[in-house]
């Protein structure tokens, strides 16, 4: 392989022209014949017995340069990429320019690189740091939360049903005399209010006791998910066939030594309180961050190639199809319910495939700048970390991580930690609007 040259053609663009002597070419041409050789037939010819220059002249003198040039492909734009020290963000855009038995080959890349980017005032970014209140009402909302898992059911046959009960029906859908699909349930649990079902059913359910039958007139709404119902008026026939509510017990000392670890009420909301205060500083410094990685992004103006934003955008609808998976779903069942398609689903990930491009490519060149730099006991420990967590070995990590991504990673956290250590808090905002 000979790099013949390598021109910067457009931003963030490199054309490399690269020749492969005719020895080498020669060489897989014959390899690629072989490879052939067996599946090779001509009349007055055993199958796997024609020889490489009668299937030449049969099939023309070039029957084997395609394979033999897409052999060579990858090894050879791979070193010259090498060659010159540039960084791809994609596949290169290859074409053969000259094919010729006594010269070899010639070939042109056009390769799309990664971006240089330019950033600047990464220090002291100003953002509002606001750390919430614990308040008597917020202990409260936790004391409930024991109060409910210690509830008592009571059953209901005395009075009609009222809005937060329990209730189990059973019910079947109509679009005027025909029943339509996925609208019938027994023994259905509902706990009116909860909005669940569809505005104005639960409603309707109010005010009947146990062993009615009784209609339910409802209009499916019109952004409704299944959009062949979307706006369509339905009768539900439904059949009420238990009532009951939640009991809450008293929150004193007897509730609290049973359902926790603590003696008394006063200990148990002196625990909550310190929990609650320790979440809100968790989430003033998470929205803390996030406003200064926001403010970050907005720095970035440099030209980034489009494809970095496909391929994220590839990665998060990847990941989405996995959690469809796990829940028995697949896009094409998706998309029935949402009366989406791949073009706009994908569009809907494009804003935040922007943002996590923009601020990867920006914390990377914070790092660099910074010479941030990842130790190999933090390497270490970090792979260890990830092994035990999943139940593995380390060398199995290291099969599913590059090693040179993963300190990327370390160096790129490194930087979010810089950034964040240098910002500067500001609540100006805020206290204006509170004002």
């Amino acid at each position: 392989m000979s790099l013949k040259s390598s021109n910067k053609t457009d931003v963030n663009t490199t054309e490399l022209v690269i020749s492969i002597d005719a020895a080498a070419f020669e060489a897989a041409v014959e390899k690629e014949y072989q490879r052939q050789k067996k599946n090779i037939q001509i009349k007055g010819f055993r199958k796997g017995k024609v020889s490489r220059k009668l299937a030449e002249r049969e099939f023309g003198e070039g029957a084997f340069y395609e394979g033999a040039i897409n052999s060579l492909l990858g090894p050879e734009i791979d070193a010259a990429v090498q060659e010159t020290g540039l960084v791809l963000v994609d596949r290169p855009n290859v074409e053969v320019t000259s094919i010729d038995k006594e010269t070899g080959v010639e070939l042109k890349a056009v390769c799309v690189t990664k971006p240089e980017i330019e950033i600047s005032d990464y220090k002291g970014i100003k953002a509002p740091k606001e750390v919430k209140e614990i308040t008597d009402e917020d202990i409260e909302k936790q004391i409930e939360i024991i109060r409910k898992k210690n509830a008592r059911i009571v059953s209901v046959d005395d009075r009609a049903a009222q809005m937060d009960d329990e209730v189990v029906i059973d019910f079947e859908g109509f679009f005027g005399d025909e029943a339509f699909e996925g609208g019938k349930g027994e023994d259905h649990p509902l706990r009116l209010g909860s909005g669940q079902f569809i505005p104005g059913f639960e409603d309707q359910i109010v005010g009947h006791n146990v062993g009615d039958e009784f209609d339910v007139n409802v209009t499916f709404p019109e952004d409704y998910q299944m959009t062949d119902y979307a706006g369509k008026e339905a009768t539900f026939k439904c059949k009420l066939k238990s009532i009951s509510y939640e009991e809450l017990p008293e929150i004193n000392d007897d509730l609290v030594k049973d359902a926790t670890e603590f003696d008394t009420v006063a200990e148990y909301k002196d625990d909550i309180k310190t929990k609650l205060e320790e979440a809100a500083v968790s989430q003033a410094d998470a929205a803390f961050e996030n406003a200064v990685m926001t403010a970050l992004i907005d720095k970035v103006d440099s030209p980034i190639p489009n494809c970095m934003y496909e391929q994220r955008i590839d990665a998060l609808m990847r990941s989405f199809e996995q959690q469809l998976a796990q829940q028995g779903m697949d896009l094409k069942l998706y998309f029935q319910y949402t009366g989406m398609d791949m073009d706009s689903f994908r569009e809907t990930y494009r804003d935040r495939a922007v943002s996590e491009v923009k601020l990867r490519l920006a914390l990377e060149k914070i790092a660099e700048l910074e010479n941030l730099e990842a130790t190999e006991e933090e390497i270490n420990n970090g792979l260890s970390e990830i092994a035990a967590a999943n139940n593995i070995d380390v060398d199995t990590v290291k099969r599913f991580i590059p090693l040179d991504e993963y300190t990327t990673d370390l160096k790129v956290q490194k930087a979010v930690d810089f950034v964040k250590e240098n910002a500067v808090v500001d609540n100006t905002a805020a206290e204006e609007k509170a004002e």
